[in-house]
C-alpha cells in the first residue's frame, strides 16, 4: 500500500482546521477542473484534492490518518498491526485495500467498535466533473457520463442533474459509485458542475446578467424594449434618463435555484451609437448638440467629486 499525504495535496498544515481545509479544497477544485484547466495533469490532480478532501474533512477518517505519522508520498508501508487485529485478522487482509478504502473502514469500524473478521468495506466514492448549459442547469438534465471502474474499464452511468444546478456545486449520487465488499454498501458518485459559457446570459449564483444595448434616444426618453430571458422573450421598461452601466433588474427571471424559485435577471445598460449617419440624422444630432445644455464631462466631474 502507498502513502498518500492528503495535507499536501490540498496544500494546508497538518494542524489546519475543518474551514481552512474547506476551503483550500474550493479553491484547487476550481483552479483543478479539468473543464477549467487545460494541463494534461488536470483530471488526475483533480481527483487527488477530492480524495484528500474526503479524508480529512471526516473527523474519524481524519484521525484515523493521522496515526500514519509523517511518511514521504508514495512509499510504500502497511498498516499498523493494530488496525489488522480490529480489522481483519491479520495484515495480509488489506493487500487490495487502497488508502482511502481502509481509512473509510477504519472510521466506521472505530465508531461502531468493531474488532476481529473480514470488515465490511464500503464501495469507493467517485469524483467526476460536469459541464452543463445555463438551459440544463435551469431546467434540469439527464446525461450519460463515462466513469472509470475498479477493474480499469468504462461503465456508462445515466445521472440526473435536478433544475437549479449552480456553479461549484457538489452533487451526490448515492449508491451509485465503487461496489463495497464483504457486506459493505455501494459508494457515492459527487458531481462537481461547472456552467458553459453562455453567448448572451452571465450567471452569479442563480442571477444572470446580459448586456443591454440602447439607442441614444431610448436612453434619454425611455422604452420599452425585448430582452431574452431563458424561458423566452420579455418587454423591459426602461426608465427615462437611463445612463451607461445601470442595471435593470427583471425579479425572478434568472435561474431556477432548487426551492421552487429562481433568481433575477440583470440588464447591464450600454448606450450605443450609429457607426454611420444619413444626412437627416447627423442634421438631427446638430441640432441637439446646438439645443442642448447637457455636458457629461462636467456631470461625470461633479459625480467624481462628490
Amino acid at each position: 500500500m502507498k502513502y498518500k499525504d492528503y495535507y499536501a495535496a490540498l496544500g494546508v498544515p497538518r494542524e489546519a482546521d475543518a474551514e481552512q481545509i474547506k476551503r483550500a479544497y474550493r479553491k484547487l477544485a476550481r483552479e483543478h477542473h479539468p473543464d477549467v484547466c487545460a494541463a494534461p495533469e488536470a483530471e488526475a490532480r483533480f481527483k487527488d484534492i477530492a480524495e484528500a478532501y474526503q479524508t480529512l474533512r471526516d473527523p474519524d477518517k481524519r484521525a484515523a490518518y493521522d496515526e500514519l505519522g509523517r511518511r514521504p508520498a508514495g512509499e510504500e508501508f502497511a498498516p499498523p498491526p493494530q488496525w489488522a487485529r480490529e480489522f481483519a485478522g491479520g495484515a495480509g487482509s488489506f493487500d487490495e485495500v487502497d488508502l482511502a478504502d481502509l481509512l473509510a473502514a477504519f472510521g466506521r469500524g472505530r465508531h461502531r467498535g468493531a474488532h476481529q473478521g473480514s470488515v465490511p468495506v464500503r464501495g469507493r466514492d467517485h469524483e467526476t466533473a460536469v459541464r452543463i448549459s445555463l438551459e440544463d442547469a435551469h431546467r434540469g438534465a439527464r446525461l450519460n457520463l463515462q466513469l472509470a471502474d475498479e477493474q480499469g474499464g468504462a461503465r456508462t452511468l445515466e445521472v440526473t442533474i435536478p433544475p437549479g444546478a449552480s456553479e461549484g456545486q457538489r452533487l451526490r449520487l448515492r449508491g451509485r459509485g465503487g461496489k463495497g465488499r464483504h457486506g459493505g454498501g455501494d459508494g457515492d458518485i459527487y458531481l462537481h458542475i461547472t456552467l458553459a459559457p453562455h453567448p448572451v446570459f452571465r450567471a452569479d449564483g442563480h442571477d444572470l446578467h446580459l448586456d443591454l444595448a440602447l439607442a441614444p434616444w431610448e436612453a434619454a426618453l425611455g422604452a420599452e424594449v425585448e430582452v431574452p430571458t431563458l424561458d423566452g422573450p420579455v418587454l423591459l421598461k426602461v426608465p427615462a434618463g437611463t445612463r451607461a452601466g445601470r442595471k435593470l433588474r427583471l425579479r425572478a427571471r434568472g435561474l431556477a435555484n432548487g426551492r421552487g424559485g429562481r433568481g433575477d435577471l440583470y440588464a447591464v445598460v450600454h448606450v450605443d451609437v450609429p457607426g454611420t449617419l444619413t444626412p437627416r440624422e447627423r442634421e438631427l444630432f446638430q441640432e441637439l448638440a446646438t439645443a442642448s445644455r447637457f455636458d457629461p464631462r462636467a456631470v461625470a466631474a461633479k459625480g467624481g467629486a462628490s
